[in-house]
């Protein structure tokens, strides 16, 4: 059976992927194997992503990263799920994150 791509499935499906992914990430931290754990937490953040909506995310901003809170990204565009942008302690490279791993300041 082929995967569908998380922007074909509905949020029913990937509300189904996350518990799956979650249920795959536990079981790898369990279990010591760090890269495993990482690539599905990657994978979680993909899908969750497309549960949000990009509008909501506005160029110029700038949003505390998950997981990183001593970092804060300023948002330069919007490509489908992808924050484009720079954290601000390393203005010189740019990065995509996406959208899920945003959350707003305040």
């Amino acid at each position: 059976m082929e995967q569908k791509r998380y922007s074909e499935m509905s949020e029913w499906e990937l509300k189904q992927e996350i518990a799956t992914l979650t249920e795959k990430a536990r079981k790898a931290e369990q279990m010591g194997m760090v890269n495993e754990y990482a690539v599905y937490e990657r994978k979680i953040a993909m899908a969750k992503a497309y549960l949000l909506n990009p509008n909501d995310f506005q160029p110029g901003e700038f949003y505390e990263i998950e997981g990183d809170p001593q970092s804060l990204f300023k948002l330069q565009y919007m490509n489908g799920v992808f924050a484009w942008g720079y954290r601000l302690n390393d203005p010189n490279i740019e990065v995509a994150l996406p959208i899920s791993l945003l959350k707003k300041r305040g």
